[in-house]
């Protein structure tokens, strides 16, 4: 990725960077929109909603029907209210000419303060009760950890020009120009330039067509068992008994061969999978846009009820992962998120949801300023890496074959089930460990350095040679035997760190040598 030091200066007319319109400046706290007062009682009602219910319907006996409930339910109502106007009373902020603050609390009062020249993302997010009183929440990251400075709730201009405030703010000072000063709208050293020279540009759009990617998803699989779990729990007290249809529907249902049963509920869980994996995903990726936007960042916006609106520095992000679940991988579909230094969960920023796989290819590359890096072929680590792999694979089969042997014992089973069960596992772990070992390599480009790895869950990781702050070379006492070890590029991004599983030790030196010279300049 290019050095955005190494950037043609920014041209274009400049504009004066006034700080947002409403926004508090100088030492004067400022309290949020009034109308969050209708904000916080509703979100504390809906959290207590079913407490509520319990205690309004379960107290009391039958024969003095809801009335002895009414005085317990109307202090409940009061004390929501009164929690849900404290945070508006208790919380401030406000803009200085270097630093966000946000103080709150009533006994004990915590004051969150983030330098503007840090801030490394701004984010915002409108769930449906924010969109209907025309507010939005602010979270304010510095990169430091994953504490984050939150503005709940902001007008939706005010949250929007502060956005942009805070971002030009801090590409200013990344750029080494003088930052704006707040309070100051007219000319001189507090204007920022309209633009880089580069125009805004859209990377990805929603395409509807995607929806075919979104049942390839194990987590949906795992809620729609729980929620059969749950169903079936509540359908066995349900008192079918005195409706006649229902009973005798029931009863033929399981009077039915086992084949019929199995089929059915494979179907049903199978509809299930559909609809909720569909549903989750227009839910979250609704109105997805990826943008690049003029002063070097990318703006993700998407959401259906609750909208969010996220933006990474391009000068911070340091690579890309390309990762492809194996049900994925049955559609060629794929999905991409950035590594970028302090932002995102766990350093890590989904920007495309299960898509085609060339799609997530193109923006990656474009993401990464190279072409190549997601497509190119990989290292290979050789015959001992895929021994290694194959012997780690059955390890498996044969714990479990040693674990069968007791209840074998003990129900008096047949002596050759734990044989049988060894014998399938093992025979299962033979293509997963071929799968591993086709997916496993590295390579080098001129910006990047590349891993792949993984059999059910394949990802390539690519991280730029420049985010590199050093490596760690890593040996167990088997590796030690093969001649392997594992190369660990350390970094400020993503989960700190890029991993290249058992290649060869000499290899492993030649490619950490390669990708950063600097780093060994000084060693012989």
């Amino acid at each position: 990725m290019t050095d955005p030091t190494a950037l043609p200066p920014p041209s274009g007319p400049p504009v004066a960077l006034p700080p947002p319109p409403g926004m508090a400046t100088g030492e004067q706290w400022q309290r949020l929109s009034v109308r969050m007062l209708f904000v916080h009682p509703v979100r504390i009602a809906g959290s207590l909603m079913i407490p509520l219910l319990i205690a309004f319907f379960g107290f009391g006996r039958r024969d003095e029907g809801f009335g002895p409930n009414l005085p317990f339910v109307a202090a409940a109502g009061l004390a929501v209210l009164a929690f849900g106007v404290l945070p508006w009373l208790t919380t401030y902020y406000r803009l200085t000419t270097s630093k966000i603050q946000v103080k709150r609390g009533l006994l004990n009062t915590t004051v969150l303060t983030a330098p503007l020249d840090r801030v490394r993302s701004v984010d915002l997010e409108s769930s449906v009760l924010h969109r209907v009183l025309g507010l939005s929440k602010v979270s304010v990251g510095t990169g430091v950890d994953d504490t984050r400075i939150e503005l709940d709730s902001l007008t939706v201009p005010q949250a929007q020009e502060l956005q942009d405030f805070l971002r030009k703010r801090s590409r200013s000072a990344g750029e080494g120009r003088p930052p704006p000063e707040l309070g100051e709208e007219s000319a001189g050293d507090t204007t920022y330039p309209a633009d880089s020279g580069r125009p805004e540009q859209d990377l990805a759009r929603i395409d509807w067509s995607w929806l075919r990617y979104a049942p390839f998803s194990l987590s949906s699989l795992v809620i729609v068992a729980g929620i059969g779990g749950v169903l079936s729990q509540f359908m066995r007290d349900v008192p079918t008994e005195d409706v006649g249809v229902v009973q005798d529907g029931y009863e033929w249902f399981m009077s039915q061969s086992l084949v019929l049963l199995v089929a059915a509920g494979a179907v049903l869980v199978l509809i299930g999978w559909l609809l909720l994996s569909t549903l989750n995903y227009v839910v979250q990726w609704w109105n997805l846009r990826l943008t690049r936007m003029p002063e070097g960042t990318l703006r993700l916006s998407r959401g259906l009820f609750t909208t969010r609106s996220t933006t990474v520095e391009e000068a911070k992000i340091r690579g890309v992962v390309l990762s492809e679940a194996f049900v994925l991988r049955w559609v060629r579909g794929a999905e991409l998120s950035t590594l970028s230094t302090g932002v995102g969960s766990g350093g890590q920023t989904k920007v495309l949801p299960p898509c085609p796989r060339t799609v997530a290819i193109d923006v990656g590359h474009t993401v990464l300023e190279e072409e190549g890096s997601l497509t190119m072929r990989l290292q290979p680590h050789g015959y001992y890496a895929w021994r290694r792999l194959h012997v780690q694979g059955q390890i498996g089969p044969v714990f479990f074959g040693l674990v069968s042997i007791v209840p074998t014992l003990l129900l008096d089973l047949p002596w050759w089930l734990p044989l049988a069960i060894w014998a399938v596992f093992a025979a299962l772990a033979v293509p997963v460990a071929q799968e591993a070992y086709r997916n496993l390599g590295h390579g080098l480009t001129e910006e990047h350095v590349i891993s792949g790895h993984g059999a059910l869950m394949r990802q390539r990781e690519v991280l730029e040679r420049g985010g590199i702050i050093g490596w760690v070379v890593r040996q167990t006492i088997f590796q030690r035997r093969l001649g392997l070890a594992t190369l660990v590029a350390t970094t400020a991004a993503g989960p700190e760190s890029v991993t290249i599983d058992d290649v060869p030790y000499d290899v492993a030196l030649a490619v950490a040598r390669e990708a950063t010279p600097h780093l060994f300049a000084d060693l012989p």
